[in-house]
């Protein structure tokens, strides 16, 4: 990274900023039902859900299989 590019990312917009890792990575994160069954949720870099599986590991390998990088959100 160069300072030109340190000097772009300083300009972007808060949309744009969302939209980073799009297209690379996935947050999971575990969550708990309003009847206390444990899931974990499968989230876009700009923060949509877009699944809810049972387990981690399920979590884990169905983001892989989309090509994208699975992060742990806490």
């Amino acid at each position: 990274m160069n300072d030109n590019d340190i000097e772009k990312l300083k300009r972007i917009t808060p949309q744009e900023f969302a939209l980073l890792g799009m297209q690379e990575m996935a947050y999971i994160k575990r969550v708990a039902g309003t009847d206390g069954v444990v899931g974990f949720a499968v989230h876009a870099a700009d923060g949509t859900q877009v699944a809810l599986l049972p387990d981690r590991e399920v979590a884990f390998a169905t983001v892989r299989r989309h090509e994208l990088e699975p992060l742990s959100v806490h």
